[in-house]
């Protein structure tokens, strides 16, 4: 099985350099690949210290930052590395100040991981939430390498549990340590025979919680709120908009929508403000605006929608009609600001449990979002009901970071 794994990798490799002639964010994972050893070799000299961390894309880099930032205080004479599979996190994050060296993370090939390893000799390794790269795993092994998967989850229907994935499961032996999320996912690896497993929590609570005491605020938003009622809406996709739009043109309460799609290109953001027949204007071009005047305000750039959910009444939360479903409830949740979605979460443990809970609202069709928008808007007390629980919930399940920095520090380099 492994070496038909390294085959499928090897034309993998092959078939992406031909898709990134016609697409571009193909071309970005491609190119950005090129110089990852010419970067390592100019940023890491043979005899730095360094650690390294690896987050498939944006949302497990955030879920790891918080292990980041304490790793980097613990060991401030090691260089801090992170990788990215994904272009859609490496391209946000590129320029983030934790890290001494920011990279993609070359194909898993056993040439591309002796090569990372010897450029980069790691003291510790961290993987975040999941991605187990067989090669990069062995290699780790042979080096005996200290590696630890952090914010881990396990599911049944992973190659780990399928009688055909022998070598994925000899790829968990390298790791010295499962911090985990849940007991379903501490049993799944006891069922593989790993005792050195404990359920650490989600450390993407440490993270939200800390937001609270950075300054969120933005001068503009303020200016366009107004002291007025607002509902942002974050990470929306069409399927959301469509729902939203109707909402938004026949709603004759006094309430302001702040939009940030997911998807920022110009034409779909054009399409998005066509579709809108309240007074609309989009962050492009607010400059010279008096942004109170406005209904509705389009966010067509990035890294500023956790700032934004901070000035939110209400929230919606896209991704819930499509799949693997709806995207980060927790930075809105950790202002207190309940929160609506689509019928598509159940893969997401903090949806489901903020849904029973009754703190989020999942909702299937326009008229249950006219019907929960209406009753949030209308009553103070449910509204802010809704949002103290929601708040709560972070506050409750915040501590991951902790667990896990008092093992790594008693257990030495």
């Amino acid at each position: 099985m492994l070496f038909l794994y390294n085959l499928i990798v090897q034309i993998a490799g092959f078939l992406l350099k031909i898709v990134a002639l016609f697409s571009p964010k193909m071309k970005l994972f491609v190119d950005g690949r090129k110089v990852v050893f010419p970067a390592l070799e100019q940023k890491i000299k043979p005899t730095d210290k360094t650690i390294w961390f690896h987050a498939a894309s944006l949302g497990e880099y955030e879920q790891g930052l918080p292990v980041i930032e304490k790793i980097k205080e613990q060991f401030p004479s090691h260089k801090i590395v992170v990788t990215f599979f994904s272009p859609s996190g490496y391209e946000v994050r590129k320029n983030n100040t934790v890290a001494d060296v920011t990279v993609y993370l070359p194909l898993d090939t056993k040439k591309n991981a002796q090569n990372f390893l010897k450029l980069v000799h790691p003291d510790l390794v961290f993987f975040i939430k999941y991605e187990y790269w067989p090669n990069y795993l062995a290699e780790l092994k042979k080096l005996n390498t200290k590696t630890y998967l952090i914010s881990g989850i396990l599911r049944k229907n992973q190659l780990f549990f399928k009688w055909y994935g022998g070598f994925y499961r000899e790829a968990l032996n390298t790791f010295t340590y499962f911090f985990v999320q849940n007991e379903t996912s501490k049993k799944l690896l006891q069922q593989l025979g790993k005792t050195n497993v404990s359920v650490s929590g989600d450390t993407r609570f440490d993270r939200v919680a800390a937001i609270l005491e950075k300054d969120n605020s933005l001068d503009f938003i303020s200016q366009f709120k107004d002291n007025t009622l607002t509902i942002v809406v974050g990470s929306s996709w069409p399927k959301d908009e469509n729902l939203l739009v109707d909402f938004i043109n026949s709603n004759t309460l006094n309430v302001k929508f702040i939009i940030a799609p997911h998807n920022i290109k110009e034409e779909q953001i054009q399409l998005l403000k066509n579709s809108i027949t309240k007074k609309t204007v989009l962050f492009s071009e607010k400059e010279g605006q008096n942004l109170a005047d406005f209904d509705v305000f389009i966010i067509d750039t990035i890294g500023i929608l956790t700032k934004i959910y901070s000035y939110a009444d209400i929230a919606y939360v896209g991704g819930g009609f499509g799949n693997p479903g709806v995207h980060n409830l927790l930075e809105p949740a950790t202002f207190g600001v309940p929160i609506l979605i689509g019928p598509n979460y159940s893969h997401f443990a903090e949806a489901t449990a903020l849904v029973n809970m009754e703190a989020c609202i999942s909702i299937n069709n326009n008229k249950e979002l006219d019907e929960a928008f209406t009753n949030l808007i209308l009553n103070d007390d449910i509204r802010q009901e809704k949002g103290h629980m929601c708040s709560t919930f972070v506050q409750m399940n915040k501590g991951a970071t902790a667990i896990i920095l008092k093992h790594i520090l008693n257990d030495p380099i």
